[in-house]
């Protein structure tokens, strides 16, 4: 009877076994069919504060890839609510391994300079090391290397009674960040103008009134996803 039941237990081992080896497998046979890798690099706008993971912008872009025919991997997102861009360069050294190369890096950072009261020179200082770690984890250079502008929350209701002086240093801080983005010759999409239709349409924002919405991020990616297509390599 013990051998039997022993017999059972070797049985049931090495079924769990296989079927772990098997998943295992898949896992890794679906990320050698992604043709396509991307590095997302900010801050809330990146990550997407208050909204589900599939309505963050990078992964919504990654979707439409997707559709149009790209075999794009899962955006890798080294992002966070409050960075700045010293706050970002920082972490792109800590978890990002110098030997991988992505074919796409997106960009959006700068408004917690502004918020946390930065100086243009702070953040231009700054901004420059993330430009430069960026493009050199592309695999593409400044090809693969696009940069969205910093969306204006002056317009929302978080603004309040600040919302003048808040978008005036958002706009001077996005003349820095498109002034570098030319300077390494980086395309630099300007989705601003969108961020500013939540002034009018409140559903264009999620529950904390500044953040944008699912929508909103699907805005931006159908402004720029002709021209990202052109950067991926045939």
């Amino acid at each position: 009877m013990k051998k039997i039941l022993l017999i059972l237990i070797v049985a049931a081992f090495v079924i769990s076994c296989g079927s772990l080896v098997e998943t295992v497998q898949e896992d890794v046979d679906r990320e050698y069919e992604m043709n396509y890798s991307y590095l997302a690099l900010g801050d809330s706008y990146t990550i997407g504060e208050g909204v589900a993971e599939d309505e963050r912008w990078p992964v919504q872009l990654v979707t439409n890839l997707r559709d149009r025919g790209y075999k794009v991997a899962p955006p890798k997102i080294i992002a966070q609510t409050g960075w700045t861009s010293r706050n970002l360069f920082k972490a792109m050294e800590k978890e990002l391994n110098y030997t991988r190369k992505f074919d796409l890096v997106s960009i959006l950072i700068g408004v917690n300079d502004q918020y946390q009261g930065k100086t243009i020179r702070e953040y231009e200082e700054d901004l420059r090391e993330v430009f430069r770690m960026a493009l050199n984890y592309s695999k593409t250079r400044e090809r693969g290397v696009f940069a969205l502008s910093i969306p204006d929350y002056g317009v929302t209701p978080f603004a309040g009674e600040n919302s003048e002086e808040i978008s005036a240093e958002i706009a001077e801080f996005n003349a820095v960040f498109r002034r570098l983005a030319e300077e390494y010759d980086v395309d630099f999409y300007n989705i601003t103008p969108i961020s500013r239709e939540a002034a009018r349409d409140p559903g264009l924002l999620v529950e904390d009134e500044l953040h944008p919405s699912g929508t909103m991020y699907r805005y931006w990616v159908e402004e720029i996803i002709d021209e990202i297509t052109q950067k991926l390599p045939n």
